[in-house]
């Protein structure tokens, strides 16, 4: 059975002092029960505080975003090996607020995650539709996009590197959610588009993580679905006690 997979974005919020104390709180407080991983994505600038914090610990460390070259004049951007060079093990690639925000393409993201893999960096890869995609009803058609031009040229053996995070995007930060019956529908249909472009084993073997205003109170119901694999939690996991009682969540599910 694949361990649930739970992972907190932190995006652009705290200082480094409420980073600090975060993770030593996770440090302290995390009951790894053995069924469940979890991992941290701080900003840049306070990862190697993060890593030596929680260094020697079950609590993964990863960057929420990377470049897709190793080195050069590329002014304001961060690499893979400079990642593994501070202890991350993880990276979120393709998060929606990369695609809408910084206009990161499908082929974009299918550079940056070859890259990662390239370094040793295993990569949460995310994928997800808008309000007005779902409401035309162009979710799989997007999804089914996103999938096949971000994964274009990897090979089974690197697809077994990658966690899949669905995030649709009208969820994210909005307080909405999917009902656990439409992620999990959705999460169906993203294993059946593995399955149907590399093998059985392969598509089995991946975790699809579900995010989009996850929290303590609707946990239970979607990681309980039998195609969700983990979380990708962004609000809720700035707090200890949220985002560790989702983690329980996690562990009754497996």
């Amino acid at each position: 059975m694949k361990k649930q997979f739970i992972a907190g974005n932190w995006k652009m919020n705290l200082t480094i002092d409420e980073a600090r104390g975060l993770a030593r709180k996770l440090c302290d407080e995390s009951v790894n029960s053995g069924v469940v991983d979890i991992g941290v994505f701080p900003a840049f600038v306070f990862l190697r505080d993060i890593c030596e914090i929680l260094r020697g610990s079950k609590v993964y460390v990863g960057a929420q975003n990377m470049y897709l070259e190793k080195s050069g004049a590329f002014t304001g951007e961060i690499s893979g090996p400079m990642l593994r060079d501070v202890g991350c093990t993880h990276v979120i690639i393709g998060h929606s607020e990369r695609r809408t925000i910084f206009h990161e393409t499908n082929s974009m993201i299918n550079s940056k995650i070859k890259a990662a893999l390239s370094c040793g960096l295993k990569t949460i890869f995310c994928v997800g539709e808008k309000q007005e995609e779902r409401d035309d009803d162009k979710t799989n058609e997007v999804v089914g996009n996103q999938l096949s031009e971000g994964l274009a040229g990897l090979t089974s053996e690197q697809i077994k590197e990658l966690t899949i995070a669905y995030e649709p995007v009208w969820a994210i930060g909005t307080g909405k959610t999917a009902t656990p019956e439409q992620a999990n529908e959705v999460h169906t249909f993203i294993r059946n588009t593995i399955r149907s472009k590399y093998e059985n084993d392969t598509a089995q073997s991946i975790r699809i993580q579900y995010g989009g205003s996850v929290n303590s109170k609707n946990a239970d119901d979607l990681l309980g679905q039998p195609e969700i694999d983990g979380a990708l939690v962004g609000g809720a996991s700035l707090d200890v006690k949220s985002f560790l009682d989702i983690v329980s969540a996690a562990a009754r599910s497996s």
